[in-house]
């Protein structure tokens, strides 16, 4: 989508992006054709060759970062966190759990959780859901780093799509469903995480992975979704969609002792957990 993509150069807006393709005008060599921006261009043709999303990423609207997916679709990582609450200076991250498509890789707090650090720099692009008001600034307060990846957060995309609420209601109205997971919140992964620390219970543990996984595998449907919608709004609709990936069985088993305490338990019982 990138090679079709106008709005990033100077002085084009998304009105005259429409106009220019309604044109004919439909990609950088058209645009270049014109004796339009030719050295803009030549340096966006040599950014997309060297791989670098953050060059496209400064020049689009936020609005419009769900053009990078595309292009980048093969270096993603869906990132999410799990936390001791939501304070960013007195609370911990407890997991971090990381999907590129087709593996996920989990970082647990006191086993491994500072490699993550240094194997987040394998991927060029991150998506995330409200990752860029929660997640990222949480990572980066407590490593002390500044994340520097272009950043698709699905939470703003779907918004502007229509879908709101947070990431399980809207996987609800696409149909998503978590089975087994459906009552696992972000209240009951604290419980769990305390279940795990204070009584060594490695079913807790095992159960929170289970939730922090499904978390990311399914941002993946969530971002193919959303890109798609997207890209049926332009005149590429039919050459541009992506296949909806199949969703990886869960590298964790969940514990039913547990989960049924899930179904069981309120969350706003468990509020002043994570206030």
């Amino acid at each position: 989508m990138l090679a079709n993509t106008l709005c990033h150069i100077p002085r084009v807006s998304l009105n005259k992006e429409r106009m220019l393709w309604d044109q004919g005008v439909k990609t950088w060599d058209c645009y270049r054709a014109i004796g339009k921006s030719a050295a803009y261009l030549d340096e966006c043709e040599l950014q997309l060759e060297q791989r670098n999303p953050m060059f496209f990423a400064d020049g689009l609207k936020s609005e419009q970062h769900w053009r990078l997916f595309g292009d980048f679709q093969d270096s993603v990582a869906y990132v999410d966190i799990e936390t001791t609450g939501l304070d960013r200076d007195e609370c911990e991250i407890t997991t971090i759990a990381l999907y590129n498509g087709s593996e996920v890789r989990t970082y647990v707090n006191g086993r491994n959780l500072s490699a993550f650090t240094r194997e987040i720099q394998q991927y060029k692009l991150l998506v995330t859901f409200n990752g860029k008001c929660f997640d990222v600034p949480f990572i980066n307060r407590y490593f002390g780093i500044e994340l520097a990846h272009a950043h698709i957060d699905l939470r703003f995309v779907l918004k502007r799509l229509g879908y709101s609420g947070g990431l399980k209601q809207i996987e609800k109205q696409l149909g998503i469903d978590r089975g087994e997971l459906r009552d696992v919140d972000g209240f009951f992964a604290v419980t769990l995480w305390h279940e795990y620390k204070k009584r060594k219970n490695e079913a807790a543990l095992e159960t929170l992975l289970a939730y922090n996984c499904a978390d990311v595998i399914n941002l993946e449907r969530l971002m193919v979704h959303a890109y798609n919608q997207n890209i049926m709004a332009t005149p590429f609709a039919t050459e541009r969609q992506l296949k909806m990936p199949i969703p990886m069985k869960l590298p964790f088993a969940a514990d039913p002792k547990l989960l049924k305490r899930a179904s069981t338990t309120p969350s706003a019982t468990l509020s002043g957990i994570v206030g």
